[in-house]
């Protein structure tokens, strides 16, 4: 199994902030760094249970479309929000690019 350093690393988790816009402070960036660490390698470790003869699940449940109908409706909260956006073009919402 992988050391904790070498499932996610620093450069990484500021990647992700950044995505995310939120700041980290030193401190909060080690206690997250720590954290999601743990978590991946939980998911790691996942990776060592023998499954092949595990019947697969399928649903959890017996209720049957619980969808609504689709149906066209008026929205009612276009534009909500629209003023604390960073930047608009066009009348639309613009964002920074996620993929270069």
């Amino acid at each position: 199994m992988q050391g904790m350093s070498d499932i996610i690393s620093t450069k990484d988790l500021e990647h992700l902030a950044e995505l995310a816009r939120i700041k980290l402070d030193p401190t909060e960036e080690a206690k997250l760094l720590k954290d999601l660490s743990a978590i991946l390698g939980y998911f790691d470790s996942l990776k060592e249970l023998e499954v092949t003869n595990v019947t697969p699940l399928t649903g959890g449940t017996t209720l049957i479309n619980v969808f609504r109908d689709d149906t066209e409706r008026e929205s009612t909260n276009r534009g909500a929000g629209e003023e604390l956006f960073p930047e608009k073009e066009n009348g639309y919402l613009k964002v920074p690019p996620v993929f270069k």
